[in-house]
């Protein structure tokens, strides 16, 4: 108690005890049985323990953890093995039954059902299981599976993946267009232990995977295939796990990521060993802030593979391709920009059908070692680009590589009636212009002559005068446009 709280409380108990000690009992006067003295030194003990003791306060009790009420599956409740010495399979699969069990508030899309953020933890574990782990229903959505370990045993199906998002055999056919809306799988470590994949997400909306480390993988890290809006978020993978200069880099096998749909995103994830880095045969997928070091392409090895011929449609952007490039068969609409290409990493235009269109690799940077690496080249192996249109690349710095690019400016200086300016080893396409613009300043005093564009083929631009005369011709081609 606080001294001035202290101070009137004593008189007013002093005050008590000079007025109040006599009481009128039928007109009698009686006195108490204490004395004056007796009842100021019991007032001034009391006083004492009040102002050493603290005040308590009560508060409510908080809801208890793992109650009737809770939206937290604890996986350990179920009986798995936090420590990965004993199979936890039928416990981890318990848990993710009884999510399924649990409350629910509506639907998300028709026939998916929303659990409303419903949590399997696992609880900073690690799980050993021996088969992959399926929802024992479709159609649902909203749950989140976090925290903790997986590691497959070493008989767990090699064409198996850890969390696979596969609807059961069971479920409804006309429930639900899709298997599962905004599932999202979080703080992980997969490892597949080089049986089988980490997570496959089939004909599925709205899944999140972020802050996740797969590794150890046989075939693939991550396999999407169809669906919509599956986002890969700030996670690593690798078949081995490496920092880079493995001694066996040249057995690297399988692909990180696999997008097999589209509407995807990858971003700010580094993926440091497999054969591929991530495989897209979808459209409209974008890829942002992806560090690929998986595999030298001197070793066989690519970074970023786009295998939909004349449906790319894909952003490449703020990507670090690290000794691994970049293959797009018959791209179109296709952007690569604001990139780093380190170590001779390059980007493969690769014919099919010998399309290109509307592809722009601009802005970018290239760090080489002066081997006469180009920084884009043509496979023309199944046959030429012979549709090409809207393509630009241009604006690139390039420093140890060969510059290649579909926009070029040059000069051509001396004094007769011809000049040449041969743009071969600058633009990427073959014996292609389809601009070309020009000037011819000469510096004879009085001479006009009459000039013209005389040739442009094998990618040479030959201007011609009638008169010889000296001069300085500039030209600028494109190979872009129709």
């Amino acid at each position: 108690m606080e001294p001035a709280g202290a101070l009137v409380v004593f008189l007013f108990m002093a005050m008590q005890i000079l007025f109040g000690s006599v009481h009128a009992h039928g007109g009698s006067r009686v006195a108490g049985p204490l004395s004056f003295s007796d009842r100021i030194l019991g007032m001034q003990h009391e006083l004492e323990m009040a102002a050493a003791s603290p005040a308590v306060y009560s508060s409510p009790s908080s809801p208890q953890a793992g109650g009737s009420n809770s939206r937290v599956y604890r996986v350990t409740e179920y009986g798995a093995d936090p420590t990965g010495k004993r199979d936890s399979t039928g416990a981890l699969l318990a848990a993710m039954s009884a999510a399924i069990r649990g409350p629910s508030d509506g639907f998300l899309m028709d026939g998916i059902v929303n659990y409303d953020g419903a949590r399997i933890s696992l609880e900073g574990g690690s799980y050993l299981i021996s088969r992959p782990l399926r929802f024992p229903s479709g159609g649902a959505g909203n749950l989140v599976i976090h925290g903790g370990t997986l590691r497959a045993s070493d008989d767990f199906p090699t064409v198996g993946f850890l969390i696979d998002l596969s609807a059961p055999a069971t479920k409804a056919a006309a429930s639900s267009s899709y298997n599962y809306e905004y599932i999202t799988l979080r703080d992980l470590m997969l490892d597949s232990n080089f049986r089988g994949g980490g997570v496959f997400v089939p004909n599925s909306l709205r899944i999140s995977i972020d802050n996740c480390y797969i590794a150890h993988f046989s075939t693939e890290g991550i396999s999407v295939h169809g669906g919509h809006e599956t986002y890969i978020r700030n996670s690593f993978l690798g078949q081995h796990i490496t920092a880079g200069s493995d001694p066996g880099e040249r057995k690297f096998s399988g692909t990180a990521i696999n997008l097999m749909g589209n509407d995807n995103a990858v971003t700010d994830v580094v993926i440091f060993s497999a054969a591929v880095g991530v495989m897209i045969s979808g459209q409209a997928n974008t890829l942002s802030g992806v560090h690929c070091y998986n595999k030298a392409a001197g070793f066989g090895g690519t970074g970023i593979y786009l295998k939909l011929p004349e449906n790319t449609q894909t952003r490449i952007v703020n990507c670090y391709l690290d000794y691994t490039g970049i293959v797009a068969e018959d791209p179109v609409q296709l952007d690569i920009v604001d990139s780093f290409f380190y170590g001779d990493a390059y980007v493969t235009l690769k014919s099919i059908n010998g399309v290109v269109n509307g592809v722009n690799i601009v802005n970018n940077m290239f760090s080489g070692s002066n081997k006469g690496v180009d920084i884009v080249r043509l496979d023309q192996s199944n046959g030429p680009f012979i549709r090409v249109d809207q393509v630009v690349v241009d604006r690139n710095n390039v420093v140890g590589m060969r510059l290649r690019s579909t926009v070029a400016r040059g000069f051509a200086r001396g004094n007769g009636t011809s000049w040449t300016v041969d743009f071969g080893p600058v633009l990427l396409f073959p014996n292609r212009l389809n601009h070309v613009q020009y000037s011819l300043s000469t510096s004879g005093g009085g001479l006009f002559p009459r000039h013209c564009l005389r040739n442009t083929s094998e990618n040479r631009v030959v201007v011609e005068s009638d008169v010889a005369v000296p001069a300085s011709v500039y030209v600028t081609v494109d190979q872009g446009g129709k």
